[in-house]
Formats: C-alpha cells, sequence, structure tokens
C-alpha cells in the first residue's frame, strides 16, 4: 500500500456548491484523517475519521489547537509540525504516530490564497499499519536470518548485481582484519592469497557476467597474518526474473585441507612399497564403508593378515575408565593364561597392553625377544603352551589419545622390516580414525533413534474389535533424526484418530517440524476431528509458522471401531494398500492432495473398512530408494501383500513385520520406514 500522502495545495476559498459538496464529501467519507487550521493554528475543519482516530467528536476539535484538544503528547506533535510547515511554507510529510494498535502516516501543507499568501495548513492522516507491521516481520526475519549465519561456521556476504560491495560483512572483517574502507573497496577478493587471486577474480566476474554459479577454494589472509583455506559458493537472487544481489557463504575447510595433505604425505612415504600402499588405500576405501566397530575390525583384521601374513589378529578398546582393555575380536586375549578373558588392566604384560601404555608399537620376532620385553611365569607359561612365534602390538592413537591396541600374531618367527612396519603403523592410524567414526556413529545412531522414538507414541489404542500395529525403522546409512511419524488416539465420540505422515529432511529442523504438526493434530482433532478441518487447520498452521520450502505429507483419517466406517483426507502422501480377504490387495486410487501449507480446498472420502479388511499406512522408504522406484515400490507392496500367508494377514503385529522384511531385503534403506496397520478382524458365528 502506497503511503505517499502528497496532495496539491488545497485552495479552500471560491469552492463552487458542486465543490462544496465534494469536499463535504470527502471530508465525511474517506478512509483518510483530515484536518484544517487557520494560521493560529486552530481547527477550522476535521472529518470523523481523524475524530475517531483520538477518540473525540469533531465538535470537540474545532476552534481549538491540537494541543489542547487531543488527548496525551500527540497533541503536541501534530501542532508542533503543523507550526514548522506554517512557518516555513513547505510540506511536513510521513511522520509516523502511533494510536493504539494502529499506525498512521501524518503530513501537513501549507495552504495559500489567490495572491499566494499561506492561510493555513492541512494535515492528513492515512493509516499505515499494514506497512508497520510488514516491516516489523521483514526486520524479524532479517535478525532471525542474522542470528542463524552469526551462530554458524559460514561467512556471509553481499553484492550488487555487477558484482560490487553493497553491504558491509563484520564477521568476514573480523576475520580478515580488514578495515571497513577496505572491504567497501575490494570487498573479499582484496583478502585473497596474491597467487590465487587472479584466478578467483576472473572466474568471478565470468560467473556474474554470464549468471552462473560461482564456486571456488582458495586461501585467505587472516587477522594474524597466516592463510586459511576457505571454500566458497555464491548464488544469484533474482526478483521478478531479474538479478538483484548475489549472496555468497565461505567456509572455513583448513583442517580438511590439513588432513588431505597429511594423508597425501603418508601416501608419498609408501611409495616405495606398492603393493601394501595399495591394499592400504583398499583398506581406507572399505573403512569409509564401515559404519560400526564391528565392521571396521573385520576389515583392518582381513587387510593386515593378508598383507604381512599374520595367521591371526585382534582388536580391543580402551573403557571408558581409561584402565582396561576390551577385546572386539572374539577368543578373547590370547597371549594370558588360563581361560580365555575379555578383558585385561592396561597394568598387565601383553602385547596390546604394553603398546597401548607406552603409546609405540610392540614388536617380538620369536618367542626369546617376547620373554625379554614381557617378564614373567605367566608369560613364560603362555609361550610354552601357544604355538605362535611372533607378535606384533599396534597402539590405536587418534589426535595423540589412545583408543586400544592392534594385534597381529605369527605360527613362526617373523620379523617385521622397516618397510612393514611403516604400513602397520599406517594401518593402525586408518583403523583409530575408522574406530573413532564408528564409535560416534553407533553412540550417535542410537541417540537419534531414541530421540525419533521419544517423538512417536509409547503404544496404540486397542479399541475392540479393530486391531492397530506399527513399526519405525531408522535408516542404517545415516545418524540424523528423521520425519516419519504415526499416531493413533482415541477421540471423545468413540471413535478413533489415525494419522501418519512425513517431513522432508533430516535432522532437528525436520524433527521439530515432526513434532510441531503432530501436537497440533492431536489439538485439532480434540476441537473438530473431521479430517478436511483438521487438515485445513493444519493449513492455517503451516502458512503462519512454517517455510514454503519445508514439504510434510499427511494421511488422516477417523474411523467408528463398532461399524468400520468413517471417512479420511490426504494432503499429498501415499495412498495406502487396502488387503481384502476376497479379492487382491489393491492400492487407494483416490487423488492425494497437495502437502500441508500449500493452498488446496480440502476433501475427505468415505473410509470404510468391513470385517476381515486390512489397511497399511506407510512412508515412502518402505516403497522407495536408491534402486526401487516409486511406481515399482507400489506394484512390489501390493505383490508381496498378496502372496501373504492368511495367518499373516490376521495378525496385524506378524503383517507389518512381514512387509517390511520383504520390502527391505536386499536394499539399504537409507531413509526412516514407518508403517501402520489397522485390521478388523473377520466376524464369528
Amino acid at each position: 500500500m502506497s503511503t505517499d500522502t502528497s496532495v496539491p495545495h488545497p485552495r479552500i476559498s471560491g469552492l463552487d456548491a458542486s465543490d462544496s459538496a465534494l469536499l463535504t464529501t470527502l471530508l465525511r467519507e474517506a478512509p483518510i484523517g483530515f484536518a484544517l487550521f487557520d494560521t493560529d493554528l486552530r481547527f477550522k475543519r476535521a472529518n470523523d475519521t481523524l475524530a475517531r482516530m483520538h477518540g473525540v467528536n469533531v465538535a470537540d476539535l474545532e476552534g481549538g489547537r491540537a494541543a489542547e484538544v487531543i488527548p496525551g503528547e500527540l497533541g503536541g506533535v501534530i501542532e508542533a509540525s503543523a507550526r514548522k510547515a506554517l512557518e516555513e511554507d513547505r510540506t511536513v510529510a510521513d511522520v509516523d504516530l502511533s494510536l493504539g494498535d494502529r499506525h498512521w502516516a501524518h503530513s501537513w501543507f501549507p495552504t495559500h490564497t489567490a495572491e499566494g499568501e499561506v492561510s493555513g495548513v492541512v494535515m492528513v492522516a492515512v493509516d499505515v499499519t499494514d506497512r508497520v507491521l510488514a516491516e516489523r516481520s521483514i526486520r524479524r526475519k532479517e535478525e532471525r536470518y542474522r542470528s542463524l549465519v552469526e551462530a554458524s561456521s559460514q561467512v556471509v556476504w553481499v553484492t550488487t548485481p555487477a558484482g560490487e560491495v553493497v553491504d558491509d560483512a563484520p564477521e568476514w572483517r573480523a576475520i580478515t582484519g580488514q578495515t571497513h574502507e577496505e572491504y567497501a573497496t575490494e570487498g573479499w577478493l582484496g583478502a585473497v592469497h596474491t597467487e590465487d587471486r587472479p584466478r578467483i577474480e576472473e572466474t568471478w566476474h565470468a560467473c556474474v557476467a554470464n549468471d552462473r554459479i560461482f564456486e571456488a577454494t582458495y586461501r585467505i589472509r587472516t587477522r594474524a597474518g597466516g592463510y586459511r583455506n576457505y571454500d566458497v559458493r555464491a548464488v544469484p537472487i533474482r526478483r521478478d526474473g531479474e538479478i538483484v544481489e548475489w549472496v555468497g557463504a565461505n567456509t572455513d575447510v583448513t583442517g580438511k585441507r590439513e588432513a588431505e595433505e597429511m594423508r597425501g604425505r603418508l601416501t608419498e612415504q609408501l611409495s616405495a612399497a606398492a603393493l601394501r600402499t595399495a591394499r592400504l588405500q583398499q583398506a581406507t576405501s572399505m573403512l569409509a564403508e564401515a559404519l560400526t566397530v564391528n565392521q571396521v575390525v573385520s576389515v583392518i583384521t582381513e587387510v593386515g593378515r593378508s598383507a604381512i601374513g599374520a595367521d591371526r589378529s585382534a582388536v580391543a578398546l580402551l573403557e571408558e575408565d581409561k584402565l582396561r582393555l576390551r577385546m572386539i575380536t572374539p577368543g578373547g586375549i590370547p597371549e594370558l593364561p588360563g581361560p580365555a578373558r575379555e578383558e585385561i588392566g592396561i597394568d598387565g604384560a601383553s602385547v596390546m597392553s604394553i603398546a597401548v601404555r607406552e603409546r609405540r608399537p610392540f614388536l617380538a620376532e620369536n618367542p626369546v625377544s617376547l620373554r625379554l620385553q614381557l617378564r614373567g611365569d605367566e608369560i613364560a607359561d603362555f609361550v610354552r603352551r601357544t604355538d605362535e612365534r611372533a607378535w606384533v602390538g599396534l597402539p590405536l592413537l587418534a589426535a595423540g589419545r589412545a583408543l586400544g591396541a592392534l594385534r597381529f600374531s605369527f605360527t613362526r618367527p617373523r620379523e617385521i622390516t622397516e618397510e612393514e612396519r611403516v604400513f602397520l603403523e599406517a594401518l593402525a592410524g586408518q583403523c583409530a580414525l575408522a574406530v573413532e567414526r564408528a564409535t560416534l556413529f553407533e553412540r550417535e545412531h542410537k541417540t537419534a533413534e531414541a530421540l525419533q522414538r521419544s517423538l512417536l507414541p509409547d503404544r496404540l489404542p486397542q479399541l475392540p474389535p479393530i486391531r492397530l500395529a506399527a513399526r519405525y525403522h531408522p535408516a542404517t546409512r545415516h545418524v540424523q533424526v528423521g520425519g516419519d511419524w504415526y499416531d493413533a488416539f482415541p477421540i471423545g465420540d468413540g471413535r478413533v484418530a489415525i494419522a501418519i505422515g512425513d517431513v522432508m529432511g533430516k535432522g532437528v529442523k525436520a524433527a521439530a517440524g515432526m513434532g510441531r504438526v503432530r501436537n497440533a493434530l492431536r489439538a485439532l482433532a480434540l476441537n473438530d476431528p473431521r479430517p478436511s478441518a483438521v487438515i485445513t487447520g493444519l493449513d492455517r498452521l503451516f502458512a503462519a509458522t512454517e517455510g514454503w520450502e519445508q514439504i510434510t505429507t499427511l494421511a488422516y483419517a477417523v474411523i467408528d471401531p463398532a461399524t468400520g466406517e468413517g471417512s479420511i483426507s490426504n494432503a499429498g502422501h501415499l495412498p495406502p494398500l487396502r488387503i481384502l480377504p476376497d479379492g487382491p490387495p489393491r492400492v487407494s486410487t483416490a487423488e492425494a492432495g497437495t502437502p500441508l501449507g500449500w493452498p488446496s480446498e480440502r476433501e475427505e472420502t468415505s473410509f470404510s473398512v468391513p470385517p476381515g479388511n486390512t489397511v497399511v499406512f506407510y512412508s515412502d522408504g518402505l516403497v522407495e530408494n536408491r534402486r526401487r522406484g516409486l511406481d515399482a515400490g507400489l506394484d512390489e507392496i501390493v505383490s508381496i501383500a498378496a502372496a501373504a500367508p492368511s495367518e499373516v494377514l490376521a495378525d496385524p503385529e506378524i503383517l507389518v513385520d512381514f512387509l517390511v522384511d520383504r520390502m527391505l531385503a536386499g536394499y539399504d534403506h537409507d531413509d526412516d520406514v514407518t508403517v501402520l496397520a489397522l485390521h478388523v478382524p473377520p466376524k464369528t458365528a
């Protein structure tokens, strides 16, 4: 809405009858406040809108000064502005004044006689509440965006469509030490390493000229005078098809680059042992796919044994108290006499304990060497009864911190060469990093799964005769919580509400969105359980609180357990699977609506589950993955349901496990899987 309140200088005198009637109508009907002051700054005319603004009558205003007849401080402000317009013979425009919860833009215009002399002042007040609220909303969004940027590890900068600096970047200047003037002149390019700048500058200008996304890695001079490596990505922001600015984000990748350089130096040191280098690279590749500690141990022991011809291998990890080693591979600690033990003290006499305690490789090429290094009757007893004749112990160190030990043994005396020693130390280093990552993965995966499950219902209501069963399986290829969820709960009239949804994405944002939708759905359902009403309410919630990019689908149904009759509404979710006792299973062909928050008239359809029928709701993780498309997955679940034995179809608990096991067999599911089955047993005689 325009707030331009400029009007031609009014001429009050000399109005004919039609002009007078028009002015009277304008004063009475216009949705703006209007007043005319004489040269003594007293009200000559005022309309009802202005009087209502200040809670007085028009008659109360006429003949009085603003400071006398308008309550509060506003009267003084209005009179002072009118005096300024009168004395300086100029317009005083767009002074925002708040009246209660409304905001008005006031402007004052000097009026003139036919001879050009100032004869008074006209005041116009326009309601700009919508504009003010919109500006406040934009400021709040900008503040949230700024806080998010400051809290992240990225540094954001903005340029004009031509690539020139437009806004200051305090975070960037804090890193580089640039002054405000330096940044305003050269921008982020001023801190780029002199060797990198020609290449980066040329690429940047080419991207700006050709409207291409800019991506690069370069070195930045820091405030301390050193250099750090940064990845940068800048994208054009368009409005009405035209680029209005460029927004870039820089990420410090120095640690990553240093780690890459360290691995490169390690590879160069092993260049003389080509075969072992290849095997080390193979181990690295295999470890990248190893997610659990047991998988890491399996890779390391196999690669190590094949590379140096070891007969046995073992891995032990330090317990949290740092006083004990716990064996990961089966068989216990092998060089101790008596029954195999899974744990030993760190101060014990063994190949692995001494490697961890002294943080160095332990090498014993024969039993004599072992007895000299590990003195004691227990070691002599061990040597007499074992067929092992040479040993290697390697500490698993990550950033100087001991995680455990790696052990290889041979059934013949064996001298470890310097090349083999370098290889084994490198292998142990890779093992330590992989073990640390796998330990973190297992811990985070358990935490993520626990968080996800805590957001799902503890148990499903069982309202005879219907029976409900559900399963949630977290993805195997990530540790972040997801947005899949299901719910079932009774509503006040004896019916039960059933919902299954999917908030797209991973991590805290998806989990938080899932929690908001679930809680809002329950609240709406208790007020008006009709599916169309609930989903319409969720649409309003999304329009008010969620971003348009947060895609969320939902299927919501209400059913009467006594009759099996109900209704359903679908907001972009996958169609339910219906399993019939006297016909083939089929996927619902009813057209799904749009996801939550997208403009759509919500409709609900009848939803009947007669005795003997089962309806299965599910998320896309069950039917779709990187190797199987959605259409193929829907066909497959129908085929699997058709082949299910009758005893499986009669029990929803067995049915959901049956469908999940067979749909996921042979696939690495990289998305969460949620399944909810509703079964109505057949009537008995």
